[in-house]
């Protein structure tokens, strides 16, 4: 048995919620939902069909409110960030796969 050893700085929190992905290679936006985020990455769920790899950069859009909108001044907190690691293994039971991403500073 391997021993997984945490390398995260920042504790994550548990969120479901929506988001959409642009990523340039392929020139289009993926939606997803996040699973669960910190201060310095997201995991979220996106389609199995979304062509994305380790090393990819990415721009993610998460969608506020209208009220939290009209307070910020945005309809959306964009991030970009690097891809991480790509998660396959629930692929065949939900058609989709997981995504690690490190936001970029």
């Amino acid at each position: 048995m391997e021993a997984v050893v945490e390398q995260r700085k920042h504790s994550r929190n548990v969120i479901s919620w929506p988001i959409s992905m642009w990523i340039p290679e392929a020139s289009r936006f993926f939606n997803g939902k996040s699973a669960n985020i910190s201060k310095s990455g997201v995991y979220m769920r996106v389609p199995m069909t979304t062509p994305i790899r380790a090393g990819n950069l990415v721009e993610i859009n998460f969608p506020r409110t209208i009220p939290l909108a009209t307070e910020k001044g945005q309809f959306a907190r964009i991030k970009t960030g690097k891809v991480v690691r790509v998660d396959r293994k629930q692929m065949l039971q939900d058609a989709q796969i997981g995504i690690a991403v490190a936001f970029e500073n």
